[in-house]
């Protein structure tokens, strides 16, 4: 996968997450994380989507600091609903 920082193989600190990520439309695939919600499962993230208030379950991965020095996730891949 390009554009993104890939995980410390001897620590847990970005790792693959199912998620529910609030963003305008779905071309995206990097997102701050005041718009990511970890959740613990695929099924919870699918039954927490809500596509009518721009909420879409996602597997991601991260977080990872971004050279501005904000914390980001990056789009593993969408999750049907």
């Amino acid at each position: 996968m390009r554009g993104y920082v890939p995980p410390d193989p001897y620590t847990k600190v970005s790792e693959e997450q199912f998620a529910v990520v609030y963003v305008p439309k779905r071309s995206r695939n990097r997102f701050p994380k005041g718009c990511v919600e970890i959740v613990n499962s695929k099924e919870e993230a699918l039954k927490k989507s809500a596509p009518d208030q721009k909420q879409f379950p996602a597997r991601v991965l991260g977080p990872s600091k971004s050279s501005e020095g904000q914390y980001i996730y990056y789009l593993v891949e969408w999750l049907d609903v």
